[in-house]
């Protein structure tokens, strides 16, 4: 998991990364791979902000992968997206992706690499996202070495057309962390800082409409105290300080700006990691952000409903099994209190991924009978 957000938890397998594929990968090779992910999160809150509700289904992308040399690898299948209760499904969609390995960098076009991979706060990026926006299309660059990660991206969220009735609607932003200390160090700290914006815009639809331009900061500072303990392992301490603006040309939302203030501590244990934080936010909004940490309520709240001054404490309990190199069950639960509206609500989920691949053989090997 990431060190330095421990909060946005990927529930996912400990699995080869794309970066070690690449290196172990050669010209030619042609892979299946197959992503599979069953998700349950049980919302039980009682508020004006966001109201109860269940998210329960599974999620499948099978793909065929093909290496042309070693360095870009060529990705194309189907996902497919069924909730439960529902007899149909809910999303078909083709998949592609194309990405270029450059020693630490990566360049990906297509499907890129989305929600949870850009190791965003939770504030700043919902944790949902994974189960509600699983699939992200457009342009992103990654860099990923001992002393930095980086995680630049656009997500083209919907396309403009001549004569349409909609705007059209853009996302992008940046995730970042440079780490100050060296690896033998008794203390690891490092910087993170993160970026979104939101654009809805255009200027070839019959609506013309002002542009609507939301921007959202975080940066602060993380720290990490390995143990080494038989039980106790590690103890990580990280402080946020958040803004939020509008740009836009018409003021559509009830705040124009605002700020946040985001503590965390956390117990890595043997058995179960323990998170504790404590959010204060003042006319805070992040359009990608989890819900519950807004001064605006959501699509699941009380339409029109503003709190413009939010104090939060959260604690979150974590446990990974991991049953195979491929696949991994993840429990969360994760009780919030209200300090303005004295409410106690919580949440709870399990989630279980899977994801491998599989080496069909090399192209570049393979020699025509006859020759």
């Amino acid at each position: 998991m990431s060190q330095q957000q421990f909060d946005s938890i990927r529930a996912l397998p400990k699995i080869p990364s794309s970066y070690e594929i690449a290196h172990t990968a050669e010209a030619g090779d042609l892979r299946i791979s197959l992503n599979a992910f069953t998700f349950f999160k049980d919302n039980e809150y009682f508020n004006d902000i966001v109201e109860g509700y269940t998210l329960f289904g599974t999620q499948l992308n099978p793909q065929l992968v093909y290496y042309p040399t070693k360095e870009l690898r060529l990705e194309g299948g189907v996902f497919l997206w069924k909730d439960f209760g529902n007899p149909t499904l809910r999303q078909v969609r083709p998949t592609f992706r194309a990405t270029w390995t450059h020693g630490a960098s990566q360049f990906i076009f297509g499907n890129i690499k989305a929600n949870l991979n850009h190791e965003y706060i939770e504030p700043m990026l919902d944790f949902e996202r994974v189960m509600l926006k699983p699939l992200e299309e457009g342009l992103q660059y990654r860099l990923n070495t001992k002393r930095v990660f980086l995680d630049a991206w656009v997500d083209w969220l919907k396309q403009e057309y001549p004569g349409v009735n909609y705007q059209e609607q853009i996302a992008g932003g940046l995730s970042s962390s440079f780490r100050l200390t060296r690896d033998n160090s008794p203390v690891q700290l490092s910087i993170p800082f993160q970026f979104t914006a939101r654009h809805h815009g255009g200027q070839i639809d019959t609506l013309h409409i002002p542009v609507q331009t939301l921007f959202n900061y975080a940066s602060g500072v993380v720290a990490r105290l390995p143990l080494r303990g038989p039980v106790f392992q590690a103890v990580r301490l990280n402080a946020y300080g958040l803004s939020y603006s509008d740009h836009s040309g018409l003021f559509l939302l009830p705040f124009s700006s605002g700020n946040a203030l985001y503590l965390n501590g956390t117990l890595e244990t043997r058995y179960v990691d323990v998170m504790l934080s404590y959010w204060q936010g003042h006319q805070f909004y992040a359009p990608f952000g989890g819900s519950y940490y807004q001064s605006i309520a959501s699509r699941y709240g009380t339409p029109g409903y503003t709190d413009a001054d939010r104090r939060l404490l959260l604690v979150r309990l974590l446990r990974d099994f991991r049953i195979s190199d491929a696949a991994a069950l993840t429990v969360r639960v994760e009780p919030v209190y209200d300090f303005n509206r004295s409410l106690l609500d919580f949440s709870f989920g399990i989630y279980l991924n899977f994801r491998q691949e599989w080496l069909l053989g090399n192209l570049g090997r393979r020699v025509r009978v006859g020759q």
